[in-house]
């Protein structure tokens, strides 16, 4: 296996004075790729119009260089569409999974009465975007329960089946969850939501580049994920990518000159003036991945360090961890030791500010099922040693919070 851990850190910008275990939020783009889009903007500055009009996309024949051309931007979706296993003239760019995610929900003609299922552990902003348009249509959003903590597959797949109702019209659900950081049984979820006549839609923002993603295996109607994240590309970066039979009345969320063509790529490749850099240089993040680290390599390393990391942090804090090995990516949501206090979104702030502020350790703080959680995002430049620290670092805030009490 590559030898993975802080000698990698060289290959990325990141501060060496602490820790960081939170790749999953927003991403570390690498050097390289960083080197990779300024080499795009420098191109774009020394003939802005004619790039960003006739070469990074077409909105009609008069927009080509010349005839035979194939826009930038296309040519770059082409290289994401193999790498997540779909067709290119299915696959959009977007700012983040979000946008693709509010594209969809909004191009839906749903009436009073309709509901948008999606799980309890969806991301907070999608849940309130799908609330948002929900009211807009007299819709509503209906809500399952994950079987958390004591989660398997089995039981993920029968409580969507469960959940469904004939009010049913679309299933929102995630490939990897966020604050839990669950890898859901996608495939056999849309199954079951197929079969009942439900449109899938996905939120992926932590899929790619993570874990392996077919995206037409999955038998989904929709797909919005984040390259920015797991996938190196640069901020912000995300796909939509959309089954044929349902490309026909979607639209982006801002309307422009493509809405006239009756084509979707073209709306969606030109919604206004914008940087079109991060989107342009996502293949060289994925290049990255491939050629530098080794795909496979890189995913072996993370996947063994986030269970070894969970297992070995549970014993030591005296905490049951439940979650099957073949439910977690290369992120992974560990309980803290009850001496933290309550679990309450205050408290976790509390800890995770305790965390960063005193001990130099970036890692998200959570509150679910009445517990505290931390959320570990393993990427190749994190190693053992980084574990250990952050379990120091919880000791010395658990004493420090015991001795408060005592002194109370």
């Amino acid at each position: 296996m590559t030898a993975f851990g802080h000698a990698w850190l060289d290959e990325f910008p990141l501060e060496r004075h602490g820790i960081y275990l939170n790749h999953g939020t927003v991403g570390v783009t690498p050097l390289a790729v960083t080197r990779a889009r300024a080499a795009i903007l420098e191109a774009i500055e020394r003939h802005p119009a004619r790039y960003m009009l006739r070469e990074l996309m077409r909105l009609d024949a008069s927009t080509a260089a010349k005839p035979a051309d194939r826009p930038r931007l296309r040519e770059a979706a082409t290289k994401i569409a193999t790498f997540l296993g779909c067709a290119a003239d299915g696959l959009v760019f977007v700012d983040n999974a979000t946008s693709g995610i509010c594209a969809v929900l909004r191009s839906l003609p749903l009436a009073p009465g309709d509901e948008i299922l999606l799980p309890d552990h969806a991301y907070g902003g999608v849940a309130r975007a799908a609330a948002f348009i929900a009211r807009e249509r007299g819709a509503t959003v209906s809500t399952f329960v994950l079987p958390f903590p004591d989660c398997t597959p089995e039981r993920v797949v029968a409580s969507v089946a469960a959940a469904i109702t004939p009010r049913t019209r679309v299933a929102l659900l995630d490939h990897v969850t966020s604050e839990s950081a669950l890898v859901l049984p996608l495939a056999a979820m849309a199954a079951v939501c197929r079969a009942r006549g439900i449109a899938v839609l996905v939120d992926g923002a932590h899929a790619p580049g993570a874990i392996p993603v077919d995206i037409e295996a999955l038998g989904v109607d929709w797909y919005a994920a984040n390259l920015h994240k797991w996938a190196f590309a640069p901020r912000a970066c995300g796909v939509l990518w959309a089954a044929p039979e349902r490309r026909a009345g979607l639209h982006p969320t801002v309307i422009s000159w493509g809405v006239t063509n009756d084509d979707w790529l073209s709306e969606f490749d030109w919604t206004g003036t914008r940087d079109p850099s991060p989107w342009l240089a996502a293949p060289a993040g994925i290049a990255f991945m491939e050629e530098r680290l080794g795909l496979e390599a890189m995913r072996a390393y993370n996947h063994e360090l986030a269970w070894r990391s969970a297992t070995s942090l549970a014993q030591r804090w005296g905490r049951a961890f439940e979650t099957p090995k073949t439910m977690i990516g290369c992120m992974v949501s560990v309980p803290l030791p009850e001496r933290l206090g309550p679990g309450d979104a205050a408290n976790a702030q509390r800890v995770r500010d305790a965390l960063l502020f005193e001990h130099g350790i970036e890692v998200p703080v959570l509150a679910r099922a009445e517990m505290l959680w931390v959320r570990l995002s393993i990427q190749v430049y994190n190693e053992a040693s980084d574990i250990e620290r952050l379990a120091e670092a919880v000791d010395a805030i658990g004493l420090s919070h015991a001795s408060r009490d005592r002194s109370a």
